[in-house]
C-alpha cells in the first residue's frame, strides 16, 4: 500500500489511482505527485509541506483541517473543493496552469497566493484576504469577489472577471486593458470604442 506510513518524506508518486481513499492525518514532506488521481479522497487533518502536485486530479477532495505550506499545484484539475475549512495558518501555495472550478476559498486569509495562467471558473473568494496575490493570465469567468481584500494583487493579463470596486479593497492592485474596463461596469457607464 502506497500510504501505509503516517509520515512520508522525499517520495515521488506517479500515476496512482486513489479514488475515495482515506488519507486523513497523513504528513507529506518534500513529496512529488505526478499524474495521480485522488478524486473524492479525504485528507482530513493531513499536511503538505514543500510538495509538488503535477497533472493530478483533485476533484471533490475533502480538505477539512488540511494544511498547505510551500505547495505547488501544476496543471492539476481541482473541482468542487471547499477550501474554507483548511488550516490556513502558514498557508503558502501556488497554482499554475490549473483548472479550478466550483471551488470555495471564502473567508480565508491566503495572502500572496499565486494563481498563474489558471482557468478559475465559478469559484468563490468572498470575504477572503488575497492581498499581494497574483492572478496573472488567469480566466476568472463567473468567479465571485465580494468584501475581498485585493490590495496590491496582480490581475495583469487576467480576463473575464467582475470585481466591484465599491465592494472590494483594490488599493494598488494592478490590471491591464481592455479587461480593466470591467471595473466600471458597476457604475452603469457605457464606453464606446
Amino acid at each position: 500500500m502506497e500510504f501505509a506510513e503516517q509520515s512520508l518524506e522525499n517520495k515521488t508518486f506517479q500515476k496512482l489511482v486513489c479514488l475515495k481513499r482515506d488519507l486523513s492525518q497523513k504528513e507529506f514532506c518534500a513529496c512529488r505527485f505526478q499524474k495521480c488521481d485522488f478524486s473524492a479522497s479525504a485528507f482530513f487533518g493531513a499536511s503538505f509541506v514543500d510538495c509538488v502536485l503535477e497533472n493530478c486530479n483533485l476533484s471533490n477532495i475533502k480538505v477539512n483541517g488540511c494544511s498547505f505550506q510551500n505547495v505547488t499545484f501544476s496543471s492539476c484539475k481541482i473541482t468542487g473543493v471547499v477550501f474554507t475549512i483548511i488550516n490556513a495558518l502558514l498557508t503558502s501555495w501556488s497554482f499554475e496552469n490549473c483548472k479550478i472550478e466550483l471551488c470555495d476559498f471564502n473567508r480565508l486569509k491566503i495572502r500572496r497566493s499565486k494563481f498563474i495562467d489558471c482557468a478559475i471558473r465559478e469559484s468563490n473568494f468572498i470575504g477572503s484576504d488575497l492581498a499581494e496575490s497574483d492572478f496573472r493570465g488567469s480566466d476568472l469567468r463567473a468567479s465571485k469577489f465580494l468584501n475581498t481584500i485585493l490590495e496590491r494583487a496582480n490581475f495583469v493579463g487576467a480576463r473575464n472577471y467582475f470585481i466591484d470596486p465599491t465592494q472590494n479593497k483594490l488599493k494598488q492592485a494592478k490590471f491591464s486593458c481592455p479587461e480593466a474596463l470591467s471595473l466600471i461596469e458597476t457604475f452603469g457607464v457605457k464606453i464606446e470604442y
